[in-house]
């Protein structure tokens, strides 16, 4: 096997009269809009919020899936979106992390979400200096008594990826595409090449990483050299970047109907983004419930529970994490294969790791 790497890439109620401090600046960076209605009897008693990291809320992926989360939250508890209810503010850059914090906190939002792991210092600067805030990180730990933090197995749900591309795979060669080199892409990748190696190790894995999570045109240049070089299956970790993945393989899929041509999506179940005419280029998609972990930790807050101070951690055993339905791609004999796997580490027989080694 070969892999070559480049680039670095509750409900507490505030005490009335109480003034959280502005820590930030005044300037809203948001993209989302905040609704102007009237909220319901239920919406005053509760509202939640997110940041997005740089990958935005409409990345077809990790941010977009938390943010569904939260609209369903809202919905099926009579929220609106805007002050009193639920909302997003979007980061252009890492430099937005903490101002958007800010801003939420600011607006009285009773949860705070931050979505994703590059935004771990700005989360642990804020909780300190908001104490009464409660926050919430997703794929990372900060250590705060008014933080919960939650983590996924990705390497549990990549492995049955990894599973899935050998057992697929026409040439031999299979492609990973990552963002940026950080635990949580890190586990994506070797749970991935576990689970290639464990249905056959003569098998060809070229790694790349492209160092961002917002560069689509990456994405594209990686994947065509990967396809060029045989690859027929691509497994991406790498948010909007991913994107430009699915466009060199629906273009290839365009010049060439009859060319075994794959992406494995990310996050979320990115069939559509696979659509090419009649044809469609993903093969499956590891599922990360993050919009699930959103309702989960909304729910308990709601209901004056929030779990500050925890660490929540989903995998396989509890659907945290999982392959989205192939549409018929994947074989009904390949698929029962998969799903002993998957039987398998639930069990405890296979222990998926979450590093390289």
């Amino acid at each position: 096997m070969t892999k070559r790497k480049f680039g670095l890439g509750l409900s507490l109620m505030l005490a009335a009269g109480t003034m959280l401090a502005a820590c930030g600046s005044e300037e809203d960076t948001s993209t989302g809009e905040s609704g102007g209605g009237e909220s319901t009897e239920e919406a005053s008693d509760f509202s939640v919020a997110m940041v997005t990291d740089v990958g935005g809320v409409d990345d077809k992926s990790f941010n977009q899936s938390a943010w569904e989360g939260i609209q369903q939250f809202g919905e099926e508890n009579g929220l609106e979106k805007g002050d009193g209810g639920f909302d997003y503010l979007q980061s252009a850059s890492d430099a937005d992390y903490n101002t958007n914090l800010n801003n939420l906190i600011r607006r009285d939002f009773d949860v705070v979400f931050g979505i994703g792991f590059l935004m771990e210092g700005a989360v642990a600067e804020i909780a300190e200096q908001q104490p009464e805030a409660q926050i919430a990180i997703i794929d990372a730990v900060v250590d705060a008594p008014n933080v919960a933090s939650v983590l996924f197995k990705e390497q549990e749900g990549a492995f049955l990826a990894g599973v899935a591309a050998a057992l697929m795979t026409e040439t031999n060669k299979i492609g990973f595409v990552g963002g940026m080199e950080i635990p949580v892409i890190e586990r994506f990748e070797a749970g991935f090449l576990e689970g290639v190696a464990t249905v056959d190790d003569s098998i060809e894995v070229d790694v790349q990483y492209t160092g961002a999570f917002d560069k689509a045109e990456l994405g594209k240049t990686t994947a065509n050299r990967m396809y060029s070089a045989g690859a027929d299956i691509i497994f991406h970790a790498a948010g909007g970047t991913g994107n430009g993945v699915f466009t060199e393989a629906k273009e290839r899929k365009e010049a060439d109907p009859e060319a075994n041509i794959w992406v494995i999506g990310v996050d979320a179940d990115q069939y559509d983004e696979g659509q090419t005419g009649d044809a469609n280029v993903t093969l499956t998609s590891v599922l990360k419930r993050v919009d699930t972990a959103v309702i989960n930790i909304s729910e308990q807050a709601m209901a004056g529970e929030f779990p500050g101070g925890e660490t929540i951690t989903y995998g396989l055993s509890d659907d945290g994490v999982g392959l989205a339905d192939s549409r018929g791609a994947i074989p009904e004999d390949k698929m029962a294969q998969i799903e002993e796997y998957k039987q398998q580490v639930i069990d405890g027989d296979i222990t998926v790791p979450e590093t390289v080694e």
